[in-house]
């Protein structure tokens, strides 16, 4: 079955109507609603984190945790540190659409989903009074984008969204070298050009995952709230038991037969060793993650990255 263009490349124009989309995962839900009520179940959800304002001296009723023990000593008398809550932070978005995410078979092409899943969030950032900044990367090409406070902002990282996917008509280049602009060489730029506490989502399929890649992502994890949202198409996950099958690539089709005993063990060994690898990189660099499948739409899967009134969490 040949997809439809819409379903290999997401243009600007639909980009912006995701608008809607995001608009819908604001509305508070039955379950949001009773979340908002006192209990004694701790929320999944983070809160958007206090900022430091000033330093007096303790009064009655202050929080003694808050105590600043250095300025007591210095002045010898109790002062407590104040706290104002945090109403602004900067996301940023590091959109893979690399080689690999020209591919899907079913659904959409993992570079559709990234694109939709990256535009719902910065809409949703935006709205939150957030700035709204991001690192698109193709393998070829990499645009940093940094934060701002303004609807510029947001068409800025769309028009980088929709420029940078590949089309039928300028695929991949296969010769280009695996490590060009990709997942490691946008780690390093987020790391330089993030602010301690700003609130990181990476767009993914994290086939490109080196030996590098759980350091990179490690320090990038100790100064900011970081969650990796893995775009996966089902065919990477198991072959069908039997058949022959057509895959796409940049210098034509490439068949296989899935029938074949040998090659479906190669092909779930190979399956297996990269989850373990993955698994132990989230592990390891304290990344928290979720899942968005070519055949589901990225707003219920952004559900779970969010806080009250579709907040990033």
């Amino acid at each position: 079955m040949t997809a439809s263009h819409s379903a290999i490349h997401a243009p600007l124009p639909d980009l912006i109507r995701l608008q809607a989309d995001a608009r819908a995962l604001q509305l508070p839900t039955a379950r949001s609603a009773r979340s908002r009520q006192a209990g004694l179940r701790k929320s999944p959800q983070k809160g958007r984190g206090m900022v430091f304002s000033e330093v007096r001296q303790y009064q009655p009723g202050d929080d003694i945790r808050s105590i600043d023990w250095r300025v007591t000593a210095r002045r010898q008398a109790p002062h407590t540190k104040l706290y104002d809550e945090e109403r602004e932070r900067p996301v940023l978005l590091l959109c893979d659409l690399g080689p690999t995410l020209f591919f899907a078979s079913t659904g959409a092409y993992k570079q559709v989903r990234c694109a939709q899943a990256a535009a719902i969030l910065a809409w949703l950032a935006f709205w939150a009074g957030d700035q709204v900044g991001g690192i698109v990367f193709n393998g070829q090409r990499l645009s940093v984008l940094r934060p701002a406070r303004r609807k510029n902002a947001v068409l800025r990282l769309l028009d980088a969204l929709a420029d940078r996917q590949y089309t039928p008509d300028d695929p991949p280049d296969p010769d280009t070298p695996a490590d060009t602009a990709g997942l490691n060489q946008a780690l390093i730029e987020a790391r330089r050009v993030a602010h301690t506490g700003n609130r990181i989502v990476i767009l993914s399929d994290f086939l490109g995952l080196t030996e590098d890649t759980p350091r990179l992502l490690g320090s990038l994890a100790r100064h900011n709230p970081v969650t990796a949202l893995r775009i996966q198409d089902p065919l990477e996950r198991r072959l069908p038991e039997r058949g022959r099958y057509a895959v796409a690539t940049a210098t034509g089709p490439l068949w296989f037969d899935a029938g074949n005993p040998s090659f479906q063990r190669a092909w779930q060994a190979k399956v297996e060793a990269h989850e373990a690898r993955l698994a132990s990189c989230f592990r390891t660099s304290g990344v928290a993650h979720a899942n968005l499948a070519t055949g589901d739409e990225p707003a219920g899967a952004l559900r779970p990255l969010l806080g009250p009134g579709g907040r990033i969490g």
